[in-house]
């Protein structure tokens, strides 16, 4: 049997549907990154792990107007087709995502690991609010492999996030970057390493 990889993308949150109609008003468009088929690492990452592993991404819902409730309905949809050992991986709201769902809720299957890239901890750089991502006190993520990526550059996420997840999660293993933004490149070879240590 494969192992399992989910990863659960990042996406945006507001508190009313004007503050999101505003974000749609005020978005400036870089047009040559819808002019090309250039993508960040995850469906690379899936090409790298072909083989030995599922590389399962699922599209989450409203992603530019998030709510947890919604992204927790789908996700459990996944959650029986998952087995043990699966490892976990959040890029953006999607760690801020798996870490309060995880907290939360009881997984009922034993986690490999937990990846947290670029994680939202309380706001985003531009000063927007989880709302009702928000984390709760105490974090739990039901496994003892957890790892936390950040670039101190990242235009989305403040740097400072990086630090309130060590807090909570002092056993974590940190990755800390220089000029990588907010990692979305389209290759990350040390997720992948990350991911293949695991195996040892």
């Amino acid at each position: 049997m494969k192992k399992q990889v989910l990863i659960i993308g990042g996406g945006d949150t507001f508190a009313t549907y004007e503050e999101y109609l505003n974000f749609l008003r005020n978005y400036e468009i870089d047009i040559d990154r819808w002019k090309s088929s250039t993508d960040d690492w995850k469906p690379w990452l899936r090409e790298k792990l072909a083989g030995k592993y599922d590389v399962i991404i699922p599209m989450m819902p409203n992603r530019t107007n998030a709510r947890f409730e919604e992204w927790k309905l789908w996700f459990e949809k996944f959650i029986p087709f998952l087995n043990d050992g699966v490892i976990l991986i959040g890029h953006s709201l999607g760690s801020s995502f798996l870490a309060k769902y995880l907290s939360e809720n009881k997984f009922p299957k034993k986690i490999g690991a937990i990846m947290l890239v670029a994680g939202v901890y309380e706001k985003d750089s531009e000063g927007y609010s989880l709302l009702s991502f928000a984390l709760p006190e105490k974090l739990d993520l039901q496994t003892e492999n957890t790892m936390i990526y950040h670039s101190k550059d990242d235009p989305v996420v403040p740097f400072s996030s990086l630090g309130k997840f060590q807090q909570a999660l002092p056993n974590a293993k940190i990755r800390i970057f220089e000029d990588r933004g907010h990692l979305n490149m389209p290759e990350f070879p040390e997720l992948l390493e990350d991911i293949k240590n695991l195996e040892s």
